[in-house]
């Protein structure tokens, strides 16, 4: 005589509660629909609670409700943090890109420069606004000690540069503008 219980049968509750398992994760995507067809068939013909348990046991499961506050409250956290940054970051002053028919324009902060800027950061002989025949300007690192960046990175090669991008030449940062915008 065996001394093993058999399992107890399954409820319609129970039966149920798994079919309502299984559509949440088809309508979740989590699931196909072949899946969906299939195990609900399979727990339809279940016959005690571990089978119908197994139906559902390979799904991932829903997150709990502090996992779901925890994730709001994180995403309004992180969404805080990128507006105040946006609020702290500072107004860059406009720099205009001329519109005679100069090609090149040289910036630092030595006196025979044309544009001369008086921050320590910024070298003698810093850098180089240079206009192609189509009209687009490039800017170019003269070998400045504390580098040119364009838009945060920093400048290895020459590079296009247009109204709206943001330019510093060491600390001395500007926001170039057409010289068509009225800001």
């Amino acid at each position: 005589m065996s001394s093993t219980q058999p399992p107890f049968r399954a409820s319609d509750g129970e039966r149920d509660r798994a079919i309502d398992e299984l559509r949440d994760r088809a309508v979740e995507g989590r699931i196909s629909h072949d899946t969906f067809v299939g195990r609900v068939d399979q727990a339809l013909r279940a016959r005690n609670r571990h089978e119908l348990d197994q139906l559902v046991a390979d799904l991932p499961r829903r997150p709990t409700v502090r996992q779901r506050l925890t994730e709001m409250v994180s995403s309004v956290s992180d969404f805080t943090t990128r507006m105040q940054a946006a609020w702290r970051r500072p107004r860059l002053p406009r720099l205009a890109l001329p519109d005679d028919d100069r090609v090149r324009y040289v910036v630092g902060r030595g006196a025979a420069c044309d544009l001369v800027l008086s921050d320590l950061t910024v070298s003698r002989v810093h850098a180089e606004l240079r206009r192609a025949d189509d009209g687009e300007w490039t800017l170019v690192d003269l070998g400045s000690l504390n580098g040119t960046r364009l838009n945060g990175w920093r400048l290895v090669g020459p590079a296009r540069i247009r109204s709206g991008d943001e330019v510093s030449f060491g600390d001395c940062g500007f926001l170039l503008t057409s010289s068509l915008q009225s800001l």
